[in-house]
């Protein structure tokens, strides 16, 4: 959204009345209600437009709830390309995840890998494979949808905050007690935002293209964030003790109430110990996309978060006012 507006675009953005909608408090742009569960406000919300960034899902990382992720994101994906083959929009770039493209053991994932539907998947797996699905039946109706795969993000603008956001912010204030081996694809926020965009222009009609700046263990992360905050990195846990600790955690959150998300999930355990690599190389070659730097990404998530007051800083970092000049102002409003 932010990207648009600084490009010179028009923007509207889809709501829903009873959400937080304070992501978009001080930005011109077109506000529409409706939900996307509800085809006739995507009709509404569509019309008119020239084309479309869908990247609302409903992100989960436990077992449970597998009738409402498919209601939010396989069926509202569905009700989005609906109307916009309705309306008449252009082109429709999609949000995919990495955990909807197969693992290959042998080297990196790249975009020909299928999804193994007899692996063991979170519902929300399955739920992002038949997402491409239904970009691939519109497509086959008339539709021009291209999707951009997305690693796990780090950056600023974190407003919930997303698991990796709430790890950051964990850490700093000494929150996270251990951590266990592994690692996983990251992407900085302004690189996913360069693949959404780069997909908008030059992708081609019914592809994906992944969108990874770089693989890092939690090892080299927690060393990032180490410096930023001055807090010793937490507890090394060996793995299967961490597993059977994030298997209790789950199965009590089937039956109490939580108030906060449970971070270490077993399925986050497993996807560290795979530690599964991503091959951006068709990105690269098709579209020109260059991944900037995830210390980066880092620095400005945690930045924004001290700004916003979700963070109390324990050492001075050296902030770059001049790039986060708008950040601050738009905190301040």
């Amino acid at each position: 959204m932010r990207r648009l507006l600084d490009d010179g675009n028009e923007v509207r953005v889809l709501l829903r009345r009873e959400s937080d909608n304070s992501s978009v408090d001080g930005l011109d742009v077109d506000r529409v209600f409706g939900d996307l569960r509800d085809r006739q406000s995507l009709i509404a919300a569509t019309k008119g437009a020239a084309g479309i960034y869908h990247c609302a899902a409903e992100v989960v990382t436990i077992a449970g709830g597998e009738q409402q992720i498919y209601a939010n994101n396989v069926l509202g994906t569905r009700n989005l390309l609906d109307a916009a083959l309705h309306s008449g929009v252009g082109r429709v770039v999609v949000s995919g995840s990495l955990s909807a493209v197969g693992h290959r053991l042998t080297g990196p994932t790249d975009e020909t890998e299928p999804f193994n539907p007899f692996e063991r998947h979170l519902p929300y797996a399955v739920s992002k494979a038949a997402v491409e699905h239904e970009c691939l039946k519109a497509v086959a109706d008339g539709l021009d949808v291209v999707m951009a795969i997305s690693c796990a993000i780090l950056g600023p603008h974190d407003f919930k905050p997303s698991r990796m956001g709430q790890v950051l912010v964990d850490y700093a204030s000494g929150a996270l007690r251990f951590y266990v081996a592994g690692g996983f694809e990251f992407v900085a926020a302004r690189d996913i935002v360069e693949g959404h965009v780069l997909a908008m222009q030059g992708g081609r009609t019914g592809q994906r293209y992944i969108f990874s700046t770089k693989f890092m263990t939690l090892d080299e992360l927690f060393d990032h964030y180490s410096a930023l905050t001055g807090r010793p990195k937490p507890r090394l846990v060996p793995s299967a003790l961490a597993l059977t600790a994030a298997r209790m955690g789950e199965l009590i959150g089937r039956y109490r109430r939580r108030s906060k998300r449970q971070l270490l999930s077993p399925a986050a355990v497993r996807l560290l110990r795979m530690q599964r690599q991503a091959d951006i190389g068709k990105a690269q070659r098709e579209l020109g996309y260059r991944p900037t730097s995830i210390p980066e990404a880092v620095r400005e998530a945690y930045q924004w978060f001290v700004m916003r007051g979700t963070i109390k800083p324990t050492t001075a970092p050296a902030f770059d006012a001049r790039r986060l000049g708008a950040e601050t102002d738009m905190c301040k409003r």
